[in-house]
């Protein structure tokens, strides 16, 4: 073959080539058959397949997705330059929906997944562990359901798995053992079950394990110790548990270590942050570590958090913090720190060259001592500082208004005295302000007008006088102010009321302010709440009070409020509790009351007349309160009011008037006889009961020697009763032979000198019917010069209720006297309660009683009970100083006393109350609070809680069961469903009356009213 024709084959060759590329060309250009030329259809079928299970796609991310460009130049994805095949796959925080394609699978050249971020469901297929080159799988805050697949084990070159947020539930697969390359895996926000398998420890090359926020269990692997590349360690908020070996104490390379809220226990190793030295975050908050502090904490050059908050540390915090520049947070709260060392706050001075920090919390513990003068000298970048309910004392360093970043100061709970610094005006930034529960006392600063940032502000159960400074109406970002349990007085300024954006609460309660309540009340649109009792109000309720629209929670009881119920209130739509009780508001109860949405209405002890409605509220009487209004008629039958008196039935009563005098003058003869002779039969009778007023009129002056006759030489026969500064003698004075009771004091006894003028000074201003009545005093000397006082008071014939309760038998030798039935126990508790309601609420000056006790409660002729006994009272305004009361000692008698006195709190009618509720316990169960059973934590309260409400019965006194009148039961000796209610609620009052803490008690006056609701449905029970 010729050269030429050689030639010219190879032309045509190479024509041919040409055409058929051109034409190639030509069609891949206009039939998109793109994915065919120089890239891989599995690839490309496998994309699609993914977008057809998107059914959102907000940001039109998957718009790219089609023939109109070659796959790998599709948004987030990434093809490998030689082969052309898909390597990455960047779908972060797309806001895409849907589920995941199994198909995904296919892209077996695939080393980087990325979906994080968007809202992709559905169960993570199996069919990913087919990609054998896949490095980094990243599905974090998806919706992904079900296991964690087991055949992910099969992508041999996995360095970086993360599935946290999602809602992936079982276990941690097994088969996860042979992912050797594995640097990261992270898990966290799941409900993951089951233990840590120890298999993780075998995972060399693991930087960061993340497990918090699931279900996990178990005990922290020993063999953890081995993973000495860790570095960042988050198993938080599971249900770990047990000791934390020590191996992994020993891992140098471990940054952050965070193993909060589990059940954790054991101590920390004193030389922690030096086997840990490169230590940024230490979190173990909320388990249950003991022992102290680490002493190596003085070491941790690189910490930046160190949050250890509830658990069960103990001991004294003598750590130098002056060495830890880079400290941001430390948080101690809820812990039992503290020794009562004299030197034992000052860390604090440490903490002044701390100056990265933000955040100190030491609340909840038992730190003791003065705060160290050095706030004003801390991190000006000071955010949160909180050191609530602890024993701190002494006043409110003045330089805290330095802290100028300042957006919490928590102080509540301690014993702060002094007043309140003037400069914590400086605190611009201020957000939250809580001093309640201390000791401060004088003036509320003007500068408080400063805080135009501030939202919360807590001054409540102080003793601050004075005035609300009208600048407070500067705060104009404040939603709850509470002033109550001060001693504030004056009128409420108007600005108070200006300030809009009050809308949580606003208590003023227990204070001392008076005048009228300004109509500029209206303007608390957005207030929840307005409590405004136990103050000295008065005047009327204004009208604009119906323009606080989203009011709640209403309370104006004890003040002196008066005129008609303002009947603007009928828009008050949202208001759900509402109590005017005990002021002097009167006229008609409105009917529009019974369109709100009231859950309580309490307007007892008022001069409301007229009928009572019967819908809404006024239908529910366990929701009702209308006691102490004596012209009222009608309500409900529950309420057990009068009818009332119409038109009609005035005229029938007229007529039946005018008969009825007829007919009485026709017995007035025959009861006039019988009179003359029943007059000479209680004559005897009269004798005895003599009343104090003849006493008081002719006795007012008594000697040594008139008492010494009167008791027959103070003899043994006449002895009836022995007290802690004294005893009782029974007598007979003056010519009428009025018999009285002889309180003789011992003067050798300590504190008895000042029982007899506490008890004078007590009872010489006071009268009630349930409380026993003074008739004289003598303060002399007897025949041999000592010194001589006695008490003499009206004659309590029936004993006291100890007797009744633990001795009658002994007692009553001579007469056959019945046990006291449920009946009578609850008279009995209703006046008790009538009598320190009385002494708390409606005295000249509030008295505390100081000793309730069932020896203290005596019954006259009639088993009316008489509160006796004054010797610790005190009046609860009386300013004292700290010797005199040291001198005295805790005030009451063991089990009766509440445990606050213990830890020297001051009296307070909080006190009596839980004297109040023991007592009412030991009237149902029959059992002293002193009785041998209770002991290893066991009290009268406790084992009253435990029985109630379905085992009542079980503790109920036997001297009840074993009754078959009708005070308790049927002639089975089984109580009726009424009775066994009434049993319930007075074990369910004397519970809320003795709880530990004063302020979840009961109110007395709302334990009488209960009380008198419960008797009306016992002698409910009883017709």
């Amino acid at each position: 073959m010729s050269m030429r024709l050689l030639c010219s084959i190879h032309f045509q060759s190479i024509l041919l080539l040409f055409i058929v590329n051109s034409t190639l060309a030509f069609l891949s250009s206009n039939t998109g058959t793109s994915r065919y030329f120089g890239g891989n259809e599995t690839d490309y079928q496998a994309l699609l397949a993914f977008k057809t299970k998107i059914t959102q796609d907000p940001g039109n991310v998957l718009r790219s997705w089609n023939d109109s460009l070659h796959f790998c130049q599709w948004e987030g994805v990434t093809c490998g330059r030689k082969h052309r095949r898909v390597t990455v796959l960047n779908l972060t925080t797309r806001g895409l929906v849907g589920s995941l394609s199994p198909y995904i699978g296919n892209l077996s050249f695939m080393r980087v997944i990325d979906l994080s971020s968007n809202t992709i469901g559905g169960k993570i297929h199996n069919e990913i562990g087919r990609l054998f080159k896949l490095q980094v799988l990243r599905l974090r805050n998806n919706s992904f359901q079900g296991e964690i697949p087991s055949n992910l084990s099969h992508c041999a070159n996995l360095e970086l798995l993360n599935v946290g947020q999602n809602n992936l539930s079982g276990s941690i697969p097994m088969e996860f053992a042979s992912l050797s390359k594995l640097v990261v895996f992270s898990a966290p926000k799941n409900y993951l079950t089951g233990e840590i398998p120890p298999f993780i420890g075998n995972l060399s090359s693991l930087h960061k394990l993340s497990l918090s926020y699931n279900v996990l269990g178990g005990q922290i692997p020993n063999a953890f110790g081995q993973l000495r590349s860790l570095e960042f360690l988050f198993l938080g908020v599971n249900k770990l548990s047990g000791l934390i070996h020590s191996s992994l104490y020993n891992l140098s390379s471990i940054i952050d270590f965070s193993l909060a809220i589990n059940e954790l226990s054991g101590s920390l190793p004193t030389d922690l942050f030096l086997t840990l030295p490169h230590l940024r975050w230490l979190q173990i908050s909320q388990n249950q570590f003991t022992g102290s502090l680490p002493a190596s904490l003085s070491n941790a050059s690189e910490l930046k958090l160190f949050e250890v908050q509830m658990n069960n540390f103990t001991g004294k915090v003598s750590n130098n913090f002056g060495g830890l520049q880079l400290l941001k947070l430390i948080i101690i709260a809820d812990n039992n720190l503290g020794s009562g060392d004299a030197d034992e706050l000052d860390f604090f001075k440490s903490l002044v060259n701390c100056s990265c920090l933000v955040y100190l919390d030491i609340m909840d513990n038992q730190f003791k001592g003065m705060l160290p003068n050095v706030l004003g000298n801390l991190s000006t970048q000071f955010i949160y500082f909180m050191i609530s309910n602890n024993l701190i004392f002494g006043e409110i360093p003045s330089g805290i208004g330095n802290l100028i970043n300042l957006n919490h100061l928590w102080m509540d709970g301690n014993k702060f005295t002094g007043k309140i610094p003037s400069d914590i005006g400086n605190l611009q930034k201020l957000q939250r302000l809580f001093l309640n529960n201390n000791k401060l006392s004088g003036r509320l600063p003007i500068t408080l007008g400063n805080l135009s940032s501030v939202s919360n502000m807590h001054f409540e159960k102080n003793r601050l006088q004075g005035t609300i400074p009208s600048s407070i109406g500067k705060c104009k970002s404040l939603n709850l102010l509470n002033l109550s349990q001060n001693n504030l007085s004056g009128t409420i300024p108007k600005q108070l009321f200006a300030i809009s954006s009050l809308s949580i609460s606003l208590n003023l309660a227990q204070n001392f302010f008076n005048g009228s309540l300004p109509s500029e009340v209206g303007s608390l649109v957005h207030l929840a709440e307005l409590d405004l009792s136990e103050n000295k109000l008065s005047g009327e309720i204004p009208s604009s009070l119906s323009s606080c629209a989203s009011l709640q929670n209403l309370y104006m009881e004890g003040n002196f409020f008066q005129g008609i119920f303002p009947t603007s209130l009928s828009s008050s739509r949202g208001i759900q509790v509402m109590d005017f009780s005990r002021n002097k508001l009167s006229g008609p109860i409105p009917k529009f009351l019974e369109n709100l949405s009231l859950k309580n209405l309490n307007l007892s002890f008022n001069d409301f007349e007229g009928e009572v409605p019967t819908e809404g509220v006024f239908a529910n009487d366990s929701a009702l309160s209308i006691v102490g209004n004596k012209r009222l008629c009608g309500g409900i039958s529950k309420l057990k009011l009068p009818r009332c008196v119409t038109k009609e039935n005035k005229k029938m009563k007229r007529h039946l008037a005018i008969k009825m005098l007829i007919s009485m003058a026709c017995v007035i003869l025959a009861m006039t006889t019988v009179s003359f002779f029943l007059f000479y039969w209680h004559k005897n009778r009269r004798k005895e009961n003599t009343s104090g007023s003849y006493l008081r009129k002719s006795l007012l002056r008594v000697s040594y020697q008139m008492l010494l006759k009167a008791t027959d030489g103070f003899s043994l026969a006449n002895l009836i009763g022995v007290g802690s500064f004294g005893s009782v003698y029974k007598g007979i004075l003056g010519e009428e032979g009025s018999i009285v009771a002889i309180k003789v004091l011992n003067i050798q006894r300590r504190g008895a000198s000042r029982s007899f003028f506490s008890e004078c000074e007590t009872l010489k201003n006071i009268r009630h019917r349930n409380l026993v009545k003074i008739i004289t005093s003598c303060s002399s000397v007897d025949f041999h010069g000592n010194d001589f006082k006695a008490l003499v008071f009206e004659f309590m014939p029936n004993g006291n209720l100890e007797y009744w309760l633990h001795d009658l038998e002994t007692y009553f030798k001579q007469v056959k006297i019945q046990n006291l039935n449920l009946l009578q126990r609850m008279n009995i508790a209703i006046d008790v309660a009538c009598a320190l309601d009385y002494l708390h609420h409606h005295c000249p000056m509030p008295v505390v009683h100081c000793d309730l006790k069932p020896s203290n409660i005596l019954f006259d002729y009639d088993m009316i009970a008489h509160v006796g006994d004054f010797g610790l009272a005190k009046f609860l305004l009386e300013q004292t100083n700290s010797k005199q009361n040291s001198s005295i000692g805790i005030r009451g008698t063991i089990g009766y006393t509440p445990p606050e006195y213990g830890l020297g709190s001051e009296v307070s009618t909080k006190g009596d109350v839980y004297s109040y509720g023991i007592l009412l316990l030991e009237m149902i169960t029959g059992k002293r609070p002193t009785d041998n059973m209770f002991d290893g934590g066991l009290n009268l309260h406790n084992y009253a809680s435990i029985a109630w409400p379905n085992r009542v019965l079980e503790i109920v006194d036997p001297k009840l069961l074993n009754q078959n009148d009708e005070g308790i039961g049927n002639h089975n000796c089984t109580p009726t469903n009424r009775t066994n209610e009434c049993l319930i609620s007075m074990v369910k009052l004397g519970l809320a009356c003795s709880m530990e803490l004063p302020q979840e008690r009961w109110d007395i006056s709302k334990a009488t009213s209960e009380l008198q609701l419960v008797r009306d449905i016992l002698l409910g029970a009883r017709i």
